[in-house]
């Protein structure tokens, strides 16, 4: 009931053109009722009278009554699509939004195109439900109830016969739909691995060329299809049980009933038309019961895509706003972390007592072999985490203190794998400030040595660079992203890595850019390359999540600790 209530909330902005279209709906199925009713009256009135009029009458009745269908039907599609179209942007827009909110370990968690399928696979099967299967679930309900009315009305001796199976029926449909409804989710899920799968391999397609693991990948996505398959082939198998066992059950009565009602016939006591008109109702019957038994099953299907999809929804942000956040003002960039420790998993810290200050307009290093928490630490400041124990604190405010995006829109990260969107040049770099003037975008540009390069392009500014940035070089996007940063004028910044997988001459471009970019700025820096922050005011060099040395390069060269060994290591090199 809770999955029906929150759904419910999504339709109510529409409930008027739902309304409507489920009257269209009543109107359109009120005719299909009411024609055996004018077939009884023509074998009994009409041909037994000879009355040419009342046959006259009759024919242009069902005429009108087919056009007050044909009106009905058309109103009942319409609107029933554009109100469940609406639901489905609504309920798509508010998991979008509800993901952006969402901290970077419920991305780190999950394969991206598990939650791609959230958006694209569950909500496809939400929406069928909501337009095809509530279209379906009104018409053969009032179909089936009036039937059952008329029935009673012609013959109740008869309707009694009828009921005896009735029982049996919808006890199979609930069973049935039970069954569907778990292995449903199932089938939901495996419909996500394989999306997962088909991301995580189309985005890695260089990987497995240069390893020759085409047919490898091939194993593994047929094993990810056939776990699909058999998902799928268990939900066959509960229709496939259902549908026979109505189809027994209804013609047992409808065996009965013919028994029965000849006999009634023969007696007297029932005219050749009511006889007629209840067959017509009664052979009718079985198909809106084993309709509505395949739309109870879709629905629980749907269900199972609502459940998944409310369970993403209902997932609290563990970064969010703490009640009374305030704007931060604009800052110096006094930049203060007061014995921070972190850990992704419980029980298994990344960083243990991390303590220091970075003040106005320093540059400051973070250096230490793989795994020491170098990224870790820079991704604290704006907030992608939060810490366990300690705090962070911009210019003595603390951040947990200041909204998100206040706080935020003063930094700005250059990470080391650019990520870069479809779309042009232009856009891309626009994207730091989206109030910037073109000129303000062009002199980012040239700031970041990009400008020469993009007016060689095909359409310079305006050229599409294909899916993250696919048609530009390493140096290239990274010097659009440097481009970016600059038109977004942050006052802390932070270069994770940003020209480690460069070659000698981008390296030297994008770092002349860089050196521009971080002129009176406060500057995080992490290199593996220490020829790269030899110029910082302080360096601090960690190993396993702690800080084990700082200074400047002078002094931890002479210090013959970690640093000057990995100093060492890379100048013999």
């Amino acid at each position: 009931m809770r999955i029906y209530v929150r759904i419910a909330y999504y339709i109510k902005p529409y409930s008027l053109a739902i309304a409507s279209a489920l009257v269209c709906t009543i109107l359109a199925s009120a005719v299909n009722l009411y024609l055996p009713k004018i077939i009884g009256d023509v074998i009994d009135e009409v041909l037994a009278t000879k009355d040419v009029a009342a046959l006259n009458l009759i024919a242009v009745t069902v005429i009108a009554l087919i056009v007050l269908q044909g009106i009905s039907m058309y109103g009942q599609t319409y609107l029933m699509a554009y109100s469940s179209q609406k639901i489905i942007i609504d309920i798509r827009r508010d998991l979008y939004q509800h993901l952006q909110k969402l901290s970077m370990l419920f991305f780190e968690k999950r394969p991206i195109g598990t939650i791609m399928s959230y958006i694209t696979n569950d909500v496809a099967a939400l929406q069928t439900a909501l337009v095809n299967n509530v279209i379906d679930f009104v018409n053969h309900s009032v179909t089936l109830v009036g039937s059952v009315i008329l029935l009673l009305y012609i013959d109740w001796k008869l309707s009694l016969l009828m009921f005896i199976s009735f029982p049996l029926i919808l006890y199979t449909i609930n069973v049935s739909g039970h069954k569907m409804r778990i292995k449903s989710r199932t089938l939901q899920e495996r419909a996500a691995d394989i999306t997962a799968f088909l991301q995580e391999t189309i985005s890695a397609v260089g990987v497995i060329k240069s390893f020759s693991r085409e047919s490898y990948e091939l194993e593994r996505f047929d094993f990810e299809n056939k776990r699909n398959f058999q998902a799928h082939m268990k939900i066959v198998q509960v229709m496939a049980v259902i549908t026979p066992i109505i189809n027994i059950l209804s013609t047992i009565g409808i065996t009965a009933i013919i028994w029965f009602g000849g006999h009634e016939v023969i007696n007297g006591n029932l005219t050749s038309g009511a006889l007629i008109s209840f067959l017509v109702y009664v052979i009718n019957l079985p198909a809106p019961v084993k309709r509505l038994s395949n739309v109870y099953a879709d629905i629980q299907r749907a269900l199972a895509a609502a459940q998944r999809i409310f369970e993403v929804l209902d997932i609290e942000p563990e970064v969010k706003d703490s009640g009374g956040a305030k704007e931060l003002p604009p800052v110096d960039g006094y930049v203060a972390f007061n014995n921070v420790s972190f850990e992704y998993n419980p029980g298994k810290p990344v960083l243990a007592n991390i303590s220091f200050e970075a003040r106005p307009g320093e540059l400051m290093a973070i250096v230490g072999p793989s795994g020491a928490g170098k990224t870790t630490v820079v991704n604290l400041i704006p907030r992608f985490y939060n810490p366990e124990d300690g705090s962070i604190c911009i210019d003595g405010i603390n951040i947990n203190t200041v909204t998100l995006q206040s706080l935020r829109g003063q930094i700005g990260i250059v990470p080391q794998e650019t990520i870069l969107f479809g779309g042009t040049i232009y856009q891309n770099i626009l994207y730091g400030n989206l109030e910037a003037s073109q000129a303000e975008v062009i002199a980012a540009a040239k700031m970041a040595n990009a400008h020469n390069f993009i007016m060689e392009m095909p359409e310079a500014y305006e050229t599409s660079i294909g899916e993250r940035g696919a048609q530009l070089s390493g140096g290239q996007r990274q010097r659009i992203a440097i481009a970016r940063a600059v038109l977004k004028n942050p006052r802390i910044l932070i270069l994770d890595e940003a020209t480690s997988a460069l070659d000698t001459e981008s390296e030297l471009l994008v770092q002349q850019a860089l050196d521009r970019l971080m002129t009176g700025r406060t500057s995080f820096v992490i290199a593996h390359r220490l020829s790269t922050v030899q110029r910082a005011n302080l360096i601090i060099v960690m190993e396993k999540g702690r800080i084990v040395e700082r200074g400047d390069h002078e002094a931890l060269v002479k210090a013959g600790g970690l640093y000057s060994k990995l100093y060492r290591i890379q100048f013999s090199q």
